[in-house]
């Protein structure tokens, strides 16, 4: 444990539980679920409201072998190559075999997919998959749909749930286990205000971290709460630097900023085509399925043209498709495109690769236990070795569901444990000083710093002027934070969100340096090629009691066992330029 917690008041309340979950997607809901049917007392903590985290912007589909013909191996052999020789070949067999059950399971819940004309369940293609395996709902809106039955459920099933409430620290006992977590909820009600929930189980399923740069696919919410929590109690992170830019975003503008509507693959997977302003297909000939590689490969090589072209965008051209299949399959697409004046019926879509998915998070085991006893983590908040160095598409779905079974399960089989008093909720004389909060204007500096410098196309230079504008907003907080007359950020949710997402963005930026190859969705123009002899490995990443974040070398492709030491079970990698700290 390090110690270190985010300023913020005392708790003014508490709730008492068996098992606390963090995040209301399809990873938190599930679990969740789990939990509160095998007679655990669970709370659901969520950011916004139940149905307002990523799950719900999810488009494509659920990747699973469910099809005639299409087999676990088949789906293994997919994911690994997608992942660029970095995923964990357990962890994906346990993925693509559980993950057919774990549909079913679903549907059983109440999600209702897509059929054909004889009932099956409806399955189309996205990039890397050599075979139609992915379910959807409702055409293009298959997250909402899983969204609406998970969140059915859980009304249903009448769990507590504390909505509108940012998760800022881990709470634990005397030895250092997990003993809950303090919260801020945001607005009136049930609860208002700083408080804690007290259990000895605490499931992260917080999303992603797309907020960090300055176009995103992700919701607001995604500011990287649950890996900066992480770091501060202790647990280890891995693979950060792999953050997959979706292809195909639709383009408004070089300034547009935040959430961006997103151009489902499954539109690929269906036909369109990817065409510069004359038309011209660019994909063919570069990889043997297209428009259907892997989707780093397709954002390298739309980055590429619009290089050669000197353009801000390409174009995804579906107009063969006709207004009938637009309607049906498409109609959520459809309606984002006409929104911002595009008629995709009748001419090409404008599109540009954006910051999409975090392949990188908490470092976890098989059973989605972390390095900090008594904490779990599930999702796109946690690093299970299933993506490696690049998603699969559609993948991520079929992640949540399978290791929340998995989560729930060992919580389950363990049984409930008695709290122990937390050791404080209030810091205890010689612990570290709260981490000092920055301005909630920083917030757009940090996503046009990591923009610029860690997007899509990174180099050892753009990189270096990164982290020395980071490591210059860092000290600048510290250095406010000390001075005779303190002018520190008042504790509250914006200047929280901004301390989170630099914390988070120091560690992608540090790990990015590092890795000085070109792997997955990590594009180095410095060093274009991948180089398995020295890097096909992890980077993990830890935040001591000193405040240094430490990065260290897995001595292979496989993860060290999660074990509960406080220090990375790898072999520490020497660096190639000095490692900040936090403050």
């Amino acid at each position: 444990m390090t110690g270190i917690r985010l300023t913020a008041p005392a708790p003014g309340w508490a709730i008492d539980a068996d098992v606390v979950v963090v995040g209301s997607g399809v990873a938190g809901l599930t679990t969740a679920l789990r939990c509160a049917a095998a007679g655990l007392a669970t709370v659901v903590v969520t950011k916004a409201r139940l149905d307002d985290g990523s799950t719900r912007w999810a488009q494509g589909g659920i990747a699973a072998a469910l099809g005639e013909g299409d087999t676990p191996e088949q789906h293994l052999a997919d994911t690994l190559v997608a992942g660029a020789g970095l995923c964990d070949e357990s962890a994906v067999g346990t993925l693509v075999t559980e993950g057919p059950d774990a549909v079913r399971r679903l549907i059983e819940t109440g999600a209702q997919f897509d059929t054909t004309d004889t009932g099956d369940i409806a399955l189309t293609r996205e990039g890397g998959h050599h075979r139609r395996r992915i379910a959807h709902a409702g055409g293009d809106a298959t997250g909402a749909e899983i969204s609406r039955a998970l969140v059915d459920a859980v009304r249903s099933a009448a769990l507590h749930t504390v909505e509108n409430a940012l998760v800022l620290d881990l709470l634990t006992d005397a030895e250092g286990r997990t003993a809950g977590v303090t919260l801020h909820v945001m607005g009136e009600g049930q609860h208002d205000g700083v408080g804690a929930v007290h259990a000895p189980a605490v499931v992260l399923a917080t999303g992603g971290m797309g907020q960090v740069f300055s176009a995103t696919t992700n919701p607001p919410v995604s500011t990287g709460d649950g890996v900066a929590l992480a770091l501060r109690a202790g647990a280890e992170v891995s693979d950060l630097e792999f953050v997959q830019f979706h292809p195909t975003v639709l383009f408004l503008g070089a300034d547009s900023e935040g959430q961006q509507p997103l151009v489902s693959e499954a539109v690929r997977g269906e036909g369109a085509h990817l065409v510069d302003a004359s038309g011209t297909r660019f994909m063919v000939g570069q990889h043997e399925l297209a428009e259907l590689a892997p989707r780093d490969i397709v954002a390298k090589a739309i980055t590429r043209q619009m290089q050669l072209h000197g353009t801000e965008h390409m174009y995804l051209d579906a107009r063969h498709f006709g207004a009938e299949m637009w309607e049906q399959r498409f109609p959520t697409i459809l309606a984002a495109c006409r929104a911002h004046g595009i008629d995709p019926i009748t001419e090409p879509v404008p599109v540009a690769p954006a910051a999409h998915y975090a392949s990188g998070g908490i470092r976890t085991d098989l059973r989605g236990r972390t390095t900090v006893p008594g904490l779990y983590a599930c999702g796109e908040v946690a690093c299970t070795g299933v993506h490696g160095a690049n998603r699969l598409a559609s993948n991520s779905l079929l992640e949540g569901l399978v290791f929340a079974e998995r989560i729930a399960a060992d919580i389950v089989a363990n049984g409930p444990r008695t709290v122990q008093a937390p050791a404080s909720e209030i810091p205890a004389a010689g612990s570290p000083a709260p981490s000092p909060l920055l301005a909630p204007e920083v917030r757009p500096q940090i996503q046009r710093i990591m923009t610029q410098g860690a997007g899509v196309l990174r180099s050892a230079a753009s990189l270096a002027t990164a982290a020395d504008e980071l490591e210059a907003l860092h000290r600048s907080a510290a250095v406010d934070a000390e001075a005779a007359e303190p002018k520190v950020a008042v504790p509250g949710v914006e200047a929280w969100e901004a301390t989170n997402l630099l914390l988070v963005s120091r560690v992608l930026v540090a790990a990015a340096r590092e890795r000085e190859e070109t792997r997955g969705c990590h594009w180095r123009e410095d060093r274009p090629e991948r180089d398995d002899e020295t890097w096909r490995r992890h980077l993990v990443v830890r935040l001591t009691p000193d405040r240094q974040l430490v990065l260290a070398r897995t001595e292979s492709e496989a993860f060290p066992p999660v074990r509960a030491t406080g220090a990375p079970d790898c072999a520490a990698a020497p660096m190639n330029h000095p490692t900040p700290e936090e403050p």
